[in-house]
């Protein structure tokens, strides 16, 4: 291939490249085809998944195909969110022929960022049936299929290794304070602190294993939570407070069932509710139903006499408690009293 040759076909529009790389030799094709995401690849996938889930749903509002951003849209669209929480809900729900699960698994292998947040919105749905149904050994292949798929995916970004964090050694002394003591070669030394342990791959989920993979699929929620719209957080609420007493659910029964918490479940779980209290954008409706939902896992922890989950779930209401105590202070208010405090 002549010099000239190459400059022409270099600066050729990309659908002739394409066209021109099929005649030309592997080597030479493989340099000027370099595959890459590009915008119409995300739509056109964002606009199959939705022609697919019109297939299921009863109806899907057409603004969502004709929109210029069909993942977003469907992403913050209730209406079809509701269908979707419903048919979840079904008693027959999250078995291996479930079409809504195999569009759920299939929507999250795009490997499409918004689509994955559109997965990740029904997580507190599917969790939540999930666990208050898998001691009545029902077929839930459907619902353990997506759930690896998260689990698969955060496996993967995260290299299998474990989340840390350095937390000072309170036992030396601080380098901004004077000392009688004499210093330590070790003065700055950091202990390590294992936020969540290494991952393993698994093909399948073992009742062992149930909680941890569930509990990695929940850190992948808090990780996206940001975007997560509220009527999502809020049914992870719900759930929260079926999960611990037992007493708030569907009129279906299946759903009424108090379930083990381990704290590698535990822990991500008070991570979202925390967030729910201490988010940015405060919703009055969120923040409420956070502090219902935190109020039955203390509940919960104190029946269980769970030490651990006491403490953090007692730190998060003390949270709550001097959030309101602020709020009551009127610091403008002169009092009036013939006490003199030295």
């Amino acid at each position: 291939m002549s010099d000239e040759t190459s400059t022409s076909t270099t600066t050729t529009a990309p659908s002739a490249v394409t066209t021109a790389a099929g005649d030309q030799d592997t080597d030479s094709s493989t340099t000027l085809t370099k595959p890459h995401i590009r915008w119409s690849d995300s739509y056109t996938k964002a606009h199959d998944a939705i022609q697919s889930l019109s297939s299921i749903l009863p109806s899907v509002p057409p603004s969502l195909s004709s929109s210029e951003t069909p993942a977003a849209c469907l992403l913050r669209d209730t209406e079809t969110a509701a269908q979707i929480s419903k048919l979840l809900r079904q008693p027959n729900s999250g078995a291996g022929d479930d079409n809504l699960c195999r569009w759920l698994y299939d929507t999250f292998q795009s490997n499409e960022p918004e689509l994955h947040l559109v997965v990740l919105r029904f997580l507190p749905v599917i969790a939540g049936v999930y666990l208050s149904k898998v001691n009545l050994h029902k077929p839930l292949a459907g619902f353990e299929a997506v759930l690896l798929a998260l689990y698969a995916h955060e496996t993967t970004s995260r290299n299998s290794q474990s989340i840390t964090v350095n937390i000072p050694d309170l036992s030396h002394s601080s380098i901004y304070h004077e000392t009688n003591k004499a210093a330590k070669n070790s003065a700055t030394e950091l202990n390590l602190a294992v936020i969540s342990p290494t991952l393993e791959p698994y093909g399948t989920v073992r009742s062992m294993k149930r909680g941890r993979i569930v509990g990695v699929a929940l850190e992948l929620y808090y990780a996206k939570i940001p975007q997560i719209p509220v009527e999502s957080k809020l049914e992870f609420c719900e759930f929260c407070r079926i999960w611990s007493s037992g007493q708030v659910g569907e009129d279906n029964g299946d759903l009424k069932r108090r379930i083990h918490l381990p704290w590698e479940l535990l822990q991500p779980i008070l991570r979202i509710l925390g967030h729910c209290l201490m988010g940015h954008k405060k919703d009055e409706k969120l923040y409420e139903s956070a502090i219902g939902a935190i109020g039955c896992l203390y509940e919960r922890a104190l029946h269980d006499l769970n030490t651990k989950a006491m403490l953090a779930t007692g730190s998060l209401l003390q949270l709550v408690k001097l959030a309101t105590e602020c709020e009551d202070v009127d610091y403008t208010e002169i009092t009036e009293t013939n006490t003199i405090t030295l």
